[in-house]
């Protein structure tokens, strides 16, 4: 805006106010005017039709006695057609919109607990707009937009907030751990117990088979060496087997000395205890 020999250019997005003589006479709309000095006209000051941004800082406190900074910003502008009001009404816009800021936050936050101040903020935000616009549009102003851009409990509180929040999901971590576990051991067991069930069927198949063996040679050593009865070569089969088995701790790397009786009487004596034990384990089944 510049004023030469009674010219006036007024800018864009702007507005002038001309007065004669100290009284309010036009809105200056942008474009050049001629204002003839002679007669009294001047130009009392322009103002701004631009969104303009206010952030104001309010310190509250909360329903659960929590002290908290909410942070509100303010985008307002000037309306052209009550321009005057504007610039004649309020001396300091700025200070007007942040006293009705500070009473609405101030109002509002005490009725909420601090959750809650988190979760209705956007209630807050409408309640300081609709506050602002009755308030502001008296003189020549609209809010455009109202934001609560931040709330900041005090720096303990905060501290204590994530502490809680840590500890739950600790929990929650400590749970899904547990039952991560619970269901390793499950299938452990279970593995466990399948593996012994087929071990016990594979036992069991082995001792059929050695039976059906031992039926098998009895049987064709009584029909090839006439005059044996199967007594005599069950005898011989036990026998057989007591050395094999003899054998196989000699031969394992892991086995001490070993003393076994030896002699004809010493291996009837073998027999008969092997015999004998093998008929008491049937009697015992």
């Amino acid at each position: 805006m510049g004023q030469a020999f009674g010219c006036l250019q007024v800018d864009q997005s702007n507005v002038a106010i001309k007065e004669q003589f100290g009284k309010f006479v036009d809105v200056l709309e942008p474009g050049c005017h001629c204002l003839p000095w002679c007669f009294g006209y001047q130009v009392a000051g322009g103002l701004s039709l631009r969104v303009q941004q206010l952030d104001v800082r309010c310190e509250t406190k909360t329903k659960d006695n929590v002290f908290v900074t909410v942070v509100a910003s303010i985008q307002y502008r000037a309306m052209a057609e009550k321009a005057s009001d504007a610039f004649y009404k309020l001396s300091n816009t700025k200070a007007q919109i942040q006293a009705y800021v500070f009473d609405v936050i101030r109002a509002s936050v005490p009725k909420l607990l601090l959750d809650d101040t988190f979760e209705q903020k956007n209630d807050i935000a409408k309640a300081v707009e609709n506050e602002l616009e009755k308030a502001m549009s008296a003189y020549g102003y609209e809010i455009v937009q109202t934001l609560i851009v931040d709330i900041e409990p005090d720096i303990n509180v905060k501290r204590a907030m994530n502490e809680i929040n840590a500890a739950a999901r600790l929990r929650v971590a400590a749970n899904e751990k547990a039952e991560a576990e619970k269901i390793l051991q499950i299938k452990r067991a279970e593995g466990e117990a399948e593996s012994k069930y087929l071990s016990g069927l594979g036992i069991a198949r082995q001792r059929q088979a050695i039976v059906d063996g031992l039926r098998d040679s009895v049987l064709a050593f009584s029909e090839n060496v006439p005059g044996t009865s199967a007594k005599d070569v069950m005898d011989m089969v036990l026998v057989t087997q007591y050395f094999d088995t003899m054998k196989e701790i000699g031969a394992s790397s892991k086995s001490s000395s070993v003393f076994i009786p030896h002699g004809p009487g010493a291996v009837r004596d073998i027999t008969s205890q092997i015999r004998d034990g093998l008929l008491q384990g049937n009697s015992a089944q």
